[in-house]
């Protein structure tokens, strides 16, 4: 089969296709036929030596895919069956033509949906599902931060928190961005490069401040993140677009507002973790992926390149000019 590969840390350029085995599934595992899988920040600092697959991953680039059911390993217990269209979430392996995966990572693809839109939704939304409900326990009426807000979980984030009653405010770094984000549901959104974006939340909800933060950038935003934070509220980090080192005063600003902070990573979770938060997403948002539903949630897809031109895709997400989901076609 093909894969995207590298044979060193480094820039985009490192990138090739490379033939590489087909993976045979394990006990527990179905192998997919992959047609169409997506990119992730997490596969950038995988490019670059940064970000290392947690053990017994694959090495291949790619937490996402979406394809076809070709085969079984032992104790699969019948939950799919050969032919079935279906999404996965991946530890890696996602940007080559096959791929294995635990039974309970897959999900069914939604009627009339494309494989790549599909392959938009397992990394970003299940992500955004759990740092809202799993880790932040957003409420209904409560309001939520969203932190690049034009992001792949960003757009996510802002559909789910409409679903669940939740009222969703963003950044982003360009106008172009917050107005894609007001389209999507948010209430309102700040440019970070242009606004106070602290003094703005406080302006929106009435000096009360916001009850959940979910947080990609890091110790840039810490200051004005406090600021803005509600007592009592919850502040998720999940990335370091920005920076992990904190200068300042920050424990008791925190301790004074009684707000909890949070972090979470998805991709070293455990089988078991990540299965029960899979049937959640599945039980609870998938069903309103379905064409005519009462509440439409749609996968935001910002551009699809061939797998052969994996670079100028790594490239395009360095760049931060991506709105919603970079995906890769998947030589069939």
């Amino acid at each position: 089969m093909f894969a995207a590969f590298f044979d060193a840390p480094g820039g985009p350029e490192n990138l090739f296709i490379k033939e590489l085995p087909r993976p045979a599934p394990k006990e527990g595992e179905v192998l997919i036929k992959v047609e169409a899988s997506a990119l992730n920040r997490a596969d950038l600092l995988q490019r670059k030596g940064k970000y290392s697959p947690p053990l017994g991953a694959s090495n291949i680039l790619g937490l996402e895919a979406a394809g076809t059911v070709v085969a079984f390993g032992p104790g699969t217990d019948g939950l799919w069956k050969v032919g079935d269209r279906v999404m996965a979430l991946l530890g890696g392996g996602g940007n080559a033509q096959y791929t294995t995966v635990p039974a309970g990572h897959l999900m069914p693809i939604p009627s009339g949906m494309t494989a790549t839109d599909a392959a938009a939704i397992p990394e970003a939304w299940i992500t955004a599902f759990q740092l809202l409900h799993f880790v932040g326990k957003a409420q209904k009426g409560e309001t939520v931060l969203i932190h690049a807000g034009a992001s792949g979980v960003g757009t996510a984030a802002i559909q789910l928190c409409r679903l669940a009653g939740l009222v969703p405010i963003v950044t982003a770094g360009s106008q172009e961005k917050i107005q894609i984000a007001k389209k999507l549901g948010a209430a309102a959104g700040f440019s970070y490069k242009e606004e106070d974006f602290a003094a703005k939340c406080l302006e929106f909800t009435n000096g009360v401040g916001v009850d959940v933060i979910l947080d990609c950038v890091g110790a840039t935003h810490w200051e004005k993140n406090l600021k803005c934070l509600n007592t009592d509220g919850r502040w998720v980090v999940y990335g370091l677009m920005g920076s992990g080192e904190i200068h300042g005063d920050f424990l008791s600003t925190l301790l004074w507002k009684r707000g909890s902070l949070l972090s979470s990573l998805l991709r070293s979770r455990s089988i078991q973790y990540k299965e029960d938060l899979i049937k959640a997403f599945t039980e609870q948002a998938l069903p309103h992926f379905a064409l005519g539903g009462p509440i439409q949630l749609r996968p935001v897809v910002d551009s699809v390149y061939p797998l052969q031109q994996i670079a100028h895709a790594h490239q395009h997400m360095e760049d931060n000019k991506n709105v919603g989901k970079i995906v890769l076609q998947i030589p069939l």
